[in-house]
């Protein structure tokens, strides 16, 4: 798992608007009329018709995509009864998982009632509010009357997810394994350690899928809950199914299943040789499991195993059911997730497994190939298909089990609507993360003796992305590290003024001189030039001594380009190098070029940094959808920029005539689909959603990007240099240790491709 200290934690939480959410206008506020229409007077008309129609409500207000997430502190993670007050970044980071995953927007609700009647009745006065409620950390067994209390008194989905979550996933996982170990449900000896709201769920829902409840052996931390046993709770009762306590690893003996919502290392690999042919082992303690991966495999081949960390195969996420769960019940606005709703998310998911795995998913993890088998009998928590997969099911459980008062008719507008909730915006990142972690790359890293830099290259390091090389004085960097606690567990430091490094620069100044000695260089210059660090640095990775380099963050954009273009060169059929920039926004990334190199490109050029930006874009497996810009739209204004843009889009036309792209249009009309429905249905972007706008010079795209940086809340991530041979990026002037990571990944990612 990513290494994260204390201070990083701390850090991610309070670093600029403290906290995790925020609230958002949805309406134009812009005017005095607005104002009028979003309070007083106009506010009144739509008070109105929900006194006259209550269901109004889901019409005129934000109750029917808003959830509460709920907890009174008295179960946290795995820090106990920590209050309400220390439990709100632990709610505050439920509703983010809510709105990146599922588009469910949240207010984070703590309450200060350790009494379960106050909590109920507390919850059931603000329950008006939303559309439906998540309550969270909330100890054994008071969750269990609280969650039953409020579905019945409540006419709105409710879910404690630290019950149905974990229940639903492994529920799916178990389905699957067993069809791999070729057993039958209602046949197979389960294992349970642990007998919180957790386990209690995980059994009732493994029985509802046929599992015999005199077959399951369920443990607390005084042992087997079974009949001799005078302290049992009433909630404890009805797993008592067997006479005589008996230890752990005797109930393991010959046992199929095992599943741990207990505590760490309380599994034996004596234990697991013990059990059955083909075992099951579900060890889901958090973040230590009931036996680790290693030991377990170590001892049994045979063996199907889940847990809850995401560095082992087939981790049982929670966030993989109640973002989708919560979709599909609010959609049907309905007035309850009954049994059978979390079956059908169960059934969603097991059969999701199943099916081939798109491309993207598979590079996201860093595999060749994955597909359905002992590795992978569940889905992965960032494949795309989730939302469209569970929430139809979960809908659809709801209509068919009467309890749906919106019911959805036409289906395939209902998955078009879910896949158009999310767009690409944070996966892109994640995507392009999760590729750079499959297959790190050296990294240099020029500027070294920038606190920044040094930043960025721990958390690379940490997230497994890359292995920083980093250049500069090394008594310098050295301090740096010290004063600021870094610390790296791999890690070169290469001064290239330095004596021990004078073999190197006389083998790097005659390779260079070799290759422009006809450009103005002589030799002498050649090797003195090594002495500078972004030369050297592009001499390692034209050398092969690193796979890429970052620069810039403290230098001129263009002192870091020239030597990237002496050193390395174009790619083969490449004539020229432009700057790429994603913007990451709430509708999906959106690519603008050229925003860096070309003062005022020839047609014939933007033609090419078109078609070199494409095939940039594809590497991210997104499809470009490609506007040319200018100020006039389709021949409407002359002017020698529209006419080099429509030149420019008749040659991409002739010569690529699968890409789409057109131009040249005004930015409105590029972004806005209706618009362009409207004016232009004739042109190739006529109801599409371009994410890729190419301007006809340097000011344009300079300008362009960053207005769009400073005013929009969209994350950047470039400048991307695009037609270089091998894998140089120069950050723009003072980029933040963010900035610089998420480069750092796409280099990686770019060194990967070349």
């Amino acid at each position: 798992m990513t290494k994260i200290s204390k201070q990083d934690a701390l850090d991610y939480h309070s670093s600029g608007k403290p906290g995790k959410i925020e609230v958002v206008p949805t309406k134009p506020y812009s005017s005095q009329r607005d104002l009028s229409l979003a309070y007083s007077p106009g506010v009144a008309e739509p008070c109105l018709k929900i006194a006259e129609n209550p269901d109004d409500v889901y019409k005129y207000t934000s109750k029917a995509n808003l959830v509460a997430v709920i907890s009174n502190g008295t179960a946290v993670l795995g820090l106990g009864n920590i209050g309400p007050l220390a439990s709100k970044p632990v709610m505050e980071g439920k509703g983010l998982l809510f709105k990146i995953f599922a588009d469910i927007d949240v207010f984070d609700i703590e309450v200060d009632a350790s009494d379960p009647e106050l909590f109920i009745q507390t919850v059931k006065a603000i329950a008006p509010t939303f559309g439906g409620i998540n309550l969270e950390d909330i100890k054994a067994p008071e969750a269990f009357e609280i969650e039953r209390r409020l579905k019945e008194e409540l006419d709105i989905p409710i879910m404690h997810d630290d019950q149905h979550g974990t229940a639903i996933i492994s529920s799916a996982a178990l389905i699957n394994a067993l069809e791999l170990a070729k057993k039958k449900i209602d046949k197979v000896k389960i294992v349970v350690s642990g007998a919180g709201a957790a386990a209690m769920s995980c059994v009732k829902l493994y029985c509802a899928l046929g599992a015999k409840i005199e077959n399951i052996w369920m443990y607390d931390s005084k042992g087997l809950i079974c009949q001799e046993r005078s302290d049992l709770d009433e909630s404890k009762v009805p797993y008592s199914t067997h006479k005589k306590n008996v230890s752990l690893d005797e109930a393991l003996k010959k046992a199929d299943v095992f599943v741990g919502l207990s505590k760490g290392n309380i599994m034996s690999k004596e234990m697991v040789a013990s059990m059955a042919k083909d075992p099951i082992v579900f060890a889901l303690a958090n973040p230590e499991p009931e036996i680790s991966y290693k030991d377990a495999t170590s001892v049994r081949k045979d063996i199907i195993m889940a847990t809850g960390r995401s560095d082992h195969p087939n981790q049982v996420n929670n966030v993989l059911g109640f973002p989708y769960i919560f979709r599909g019940a609010l959609d049907v606005r309905a007035t309850t997730i009954n049994e059978a709703m979390k079956l059908a998310a169960v059934k969603a998911l097991a059969s999701l497994a199943k099916e081939t795995i798109p491309e993207e998913v598979i590079e996201a993890y860093g595999e060749k190939n994955i597909s359905f088998g002992r590795e992978q009998i569940i889905p992965k928590p960032l494949d795309p298909r989730l939302i469209y997969y569970v929430a139809p099911a979960v809908a659809k459980a709801a209509m068919d089990s009467g309890v749906a008062k919106n019911p959805i008719e036409d289906w395939d507008a209902y998955e078009m609507q879910l896949k158009s909730r999310l767009g690409l915006d944070n996966k892109l990142v994640r995507t392009i993360t999760e590729k750079a972690q499959s297959n790190p790359k050296r990294v240099v890293f020029a500027e070294a003796d920038n606190i920044k830099i040094l930043k960025a290259a721990q958390t690379a390091c940490e997230e497994g992305v890359a292995f920083p090389i980093l250049l500069g004085k090394k008594d310098k960097i050295e301090k740096l590290i010290e004063e600021y606690s870094i610390e790296f567990t791999e890690v070169q430091i290469i001064d290239p003024k330095s004596e021990e490094e004078e073999e190197r620069r006389l083998a790097y100044g005659k390779a260079f001189f070799d290759k422009r000695n006809r450009k103005g260089f002589t030799e002498f210059e050649s090797l003195q030039i090594m002495r500078e660090r972004n030369h050297f640095g592009a001499m390692m990775v034209e050398m092969g001594d690193a796979d890429a380099m970052i620069s810039g963050v403290t230098r001129n954009y263009r002192s870091i380009v020239r030597p990237a273009i002496q050193t390395i060169g174009l790619q083969k059929d490449v004539n020229i190098v432009s700057g790429m920039y994603i913007l990451v926004t709430k509708k999906g990334p959106l690519f603008l070029a050229d925003t860096t190199i070309n003062l005022d490109p020839t047609a014939e050029e933007i033609a090419e940094i078109t078609n070199n930006v494409a095939k940039m874009i594809r590497k991210f497996k997104v499809t470009p959808r490609i506007a040319l810009l200018s100020y006039s739209n389709f021949g409407s204004s002359p002017g020698k920029d529209p006419e080099k843009m429509a030149k420019a889009v008749e040659i991409l036309h002739e010569k690529y005539p699968t890409l789409v792209v057109d131009g040249e249009v005004q930015a409105n009309f590029a972004l806005n689909n209706e618009l362009m429905m409207d004016k232009f249905s004739f042109s190739q972007l006529a109801n599409k959603q371009v994410n890729t706008l190419i301007f006809p010079n340097l000011s344009a795209g300079n300008i362009a990007y960053k207005l769009l940086q400073e005013m929009t809340e969209a994350e950047a991530i470039g400048p991307i240099l695009v037609g270089l041979k091998k894998s140089i990026h120069v950050m723009q002037l003072g980029s933040s240790v963010r900035e610089i990571i998420n480069m750092v990944k796409v280099a990686v990612v770019d060194a990967q491709n070349k």
